[in-house]
Parts: C-alpha cells; sequence; structure tokens
C-alpha cells in the first residue's frame, strides 16, 4: 500500500529536439542517472519512464521521449510513439537548445499538446553558453520560458518549484469513496476470492477504495460474498455496500432494497472518467444489435482464462443483450483505436492502471464521433437490471 501505483500519479512528459538536453534534465530532476545521456543523436529511442516524489507536491512519472526532427523512417516511428504519449499526460515540458532553438518544431507540438489540452512550460538549455543577445531572441519566440543549464545544474530547483506550482494549479485528483459518505459512516466491502489474483492479495481496485476509506475516516468491513448476510445482521446503519461487479447480481439478491449498492467498477468509472458519459453508454446497449462492432479496453496485460471478465464474461453478456454475435476488438493500456468511428460500441475496464487523462481523452475522442463509450460495471448493472441502483449513491 505504501508505493503509489503510476496510474496515480501525474505524467509529466519531456520533449524537445535530439541533443537538446531532454535526458540531462530528467537526470537532474530526479537526482539519479536513469535516462542515458550521449553526444550521438538519437541516444533515446523509446520513452523513458520513471517514478518519483516531487517534494511536497507528491508522487508523479517522468516521461522522457525522443527527439522530434528525426526526419528518418525509424525517427517517424518514434516521433508517432512519442505524440502517442501526449493523450496520457497531465504536464509536459518542452526542452530548447538554447543554442539551436528550433520554432517550427516546438509549434507544431504545440499544436498537438493543444489537442489533449495538455499545460506545458518551456525550459531552455544551456543557459552557460548563452549572451545576452541570443536571451532577448528567445524571449521573442517562447512565452515565459525558463532558462537552466543541466550540465552546471543551474536553475534546476527553480524549475522542480515551477512543475509543482504548475501542477497544484490542475485539478486535484477525484477521492474515490470520500466525497460520497459523510466522516464515520460504514462500507461493506464485498470481495469474492478472484481467482486472478495473486494468492495472499486483493486485487488493486480494492486496496486502493480500502485506502479511500481509511483517508477519509470511512469504517470499512471486507467480506467475502459467503458472509455477507451474516455481516449485514451483525452490523447496523450500513451507508453503501460495495462488491466486485460479477457479483452484482447475488449480492443485489443478499441485501435489503433500501440499502445502497455500487461496484468497484464504477466509482472508478467515476473517479477516472466521467460517469455522466459512462451512464449514458450504459443506456445505449438496448439498441445494440448482432454485427455491430465493439472495442474493448482493457488497462492492463494479464493471463487470460475461462473466467477473464474482459476477453470472455463482458463479450457473452454483450452478445446477450444484442440477441446474436458482435465483432469484438481489444486495446491494452494507453492503446486505442484511431478509427474509432468503426466501432458502435466502446467498453473500458474500470482504469485503475492508467491515469485519469488517458481515459478522458477516450471519452472526449467517443462523444466527438458520437460513440457510446460504458464501462464493465455498468454493463453488468444494466444486464442484472440494476442499474438506477448501482448509480443512486451519485445522484
Amino acid at each position: 500500500m505504501n508505493n503509489t501505483p503510476n496510474a496515480n500519479r501525474k505524467h509529466i512528459g519531456i520533449y524537445g529536439n535530439t541533443n537538446s538536453g531532454k535526458s540531462s534534465l530528467m537526470n537532474k530532476i530526479l537526482g539519479q542517472e536513469i535516462s542515458l545521456v550521449s553526444s550521438v543523436e538519437g541516444t533515446t529511442t523509446d520513452p523513458v519512464q520513471k517514478a518519483m516524489e516531487l517534494i511536497p507536491f507528491g508522487p508523479v512519472l517522468l516521461i522522457d521521449t525522443a527527439g522530434l526532427e528525426d526526419k528518418s523512417e525509424l525517427g517517424k516511428m518514434r516521433i508517432k510513439k512519442s505524440y502517442d504519449y501526449l493523450k496520457r499526460l497531465d504536464f509536459a515540458m518542452y526542452v530548447v537548445d538554447g543554442k539551436n532553438p528550433d520554432i517550427s518544431t516546438y509549434k507544431t507540438w504545440k499544436r498537438e499538446a493543444n489537442k489533449y489540452n495538455i499545460p506545458h512550460i518551456v525550459v531552455v538549455n544551456k543557459l552557460d553558453k548563452l549572451k545576452n543577445n541570443e536571451i532577448d531572441n528567445i524571449n521573442k519566440e517562447f512565452k515565459n520560458p525558463i532558462y537552466v543549464s543541466a550540465k552546471e545544474n543551474t536553475n534546476i530547483d527553480s524549475l522542480k518549484e515551477t512543475i509543482i506550482k504548475k501542477l497544484e494549479t490542475e485539478e486535484e485528483d477525484r477521492p474515490i469513496v470520500g466525497d460520497l459518505l459523510d466522516y464515520g459512516s460504514k462500507v461493506v466491502l464485498v470481495v469474492p476470492i478472484d481467482s486472478e489474483a495473486p494468492k495472499g492479495r486483493i486485487i488493486l481496485p480494492q486496496v486502493q477504495v480500502i485506502r479511500d476509506c481509511l483517508d477519509h475516516g470511512i469504517k470499512t468491513y471486507v467480506v467475502r460474498d459467503t458472509e455477507l448476510v451474516d455481516a449485514i445482521k451483525d452490523l447496523k446503519d450500513i451507508d453503501l455496500v460495495i462488491t466486485d461487479s460479477q457479483a452484482f447480481k447475488e449480492v443485489d439478491a443478499m441485501i435489503p432494497k433500501d440499502m445502497k449498492l455500487t461496484s468497484f467498477s464504477i466509482l472508478f468509472a467515476r473517479q477516472k472518467g466521467e460517469l455522466k458519459d459512462f451512464i449514458n453508454g450504459a443506456r445505449k446497449l438496448k439498441d445494440l444489435k448482432p454485427g455491430q462492432k465493439v472495442l474493448m479496453c482493457e488497462s492492463c496485460t494479464h493471463n487470460i482464462s475461462h473466467e477473464d471478465i474482459g476477453r470472455v464474461k463482458i463479450p457473452k453478456i454483450l452478445e446477450k443483450i444484442a440477441g446474436g454475435k458482435l465483432d469484438f476488438d481489444f486495446k491494452v493500456g494507453y492503446d486505442f483505436a484511431n478509427d474509432i468511428e468503426n466501432y458502435d460500441l466502446v467498453i473500458h475496464c474500470g482504469a485503475c492502471m492508467v491515469n485519469r487523462k488517458s481515459v478522458i481523452n477516450k471519452i472526449n475522442l467517443c462523444k466527438e464521433k458520437n460513440i457510446p463509450i460504458t464501462n464493465y460495471g455498468l454493463v453488468i448493472a444494466y444486464f442484472t437490471g440494476i442499474l438506477d441502483r448501482s448509480i443512486e449513491i451519485f445522484k
């Protein structure tokens, strides 16, 4: 529980031309030699990620990307991969070589960053080599640039302070449960023994919900579905029952009808995305027809079994709703379809392993193309006839 998952860290991308000093700057911010530094162009070929604590802000994930001006075929592939990372970023630094400021490449990058509403700062490196007239010319081209020297370690602390101030002005992380219930409320978590979870552990969404309840002074009781009925008898004034979505039907039948009920997946649909849009997508399930194309988005890679919710159970549910076979495609992690307009429906997992920004970008693209998007938990709630009950706590 002590280690913050990368999905819950603010993602900060470092962009710029080859040999502008991106990797050196990342190493200085980290205080470690993580990114390979060399005078040879193109040393960074794939994005390099490193988690750190940006004191006093908190946990962040730094992402060092490949240079943006490589025109070779391989370079184009690297640049495309670097641009793909924009979809998941919360913030970006664009590093400029002060001795060779490439305005054109920056403007191209800025247009792409603006598509995803990514705030950024321009960092001019190699201050130790710049003359006053060169600084004056740079100031005319870039808005409020920050001057540093990665080589001489100049202004690195000031850069960190600026990053922290920028991040603090952005949207704070949403609670999972803490803003739904009062201090001292009682929550029962129904945790079936998941065959996919490693022995001796519970899965990440359940861990994160427990931690959020602890942070907000919410009393939490964890039981298996097999002990739920006894737990309900033992406890009084339960404010909310949270279950694994796959046990929705059984749990709905076990607890009183006036007791509020939702699932881990739906809670994460709200924290990592926009619940209203996911609910609207769930209500569109009634229009699903045989032969239509469905995109399944999973946030993590894992061994696939006959019980797999994203590859087996949800597709079977959707085909029962549609009344016939459907055409499924699958994307894992941050990947998303470039031809989203060719799909009739998008289903996303709880997104516990990816950050909010990446999910929001997927939602916005679906809305732009008028493609309904919903999530695992809401699909199961709709199928079992308890969609309205499962979202009552959010009203």
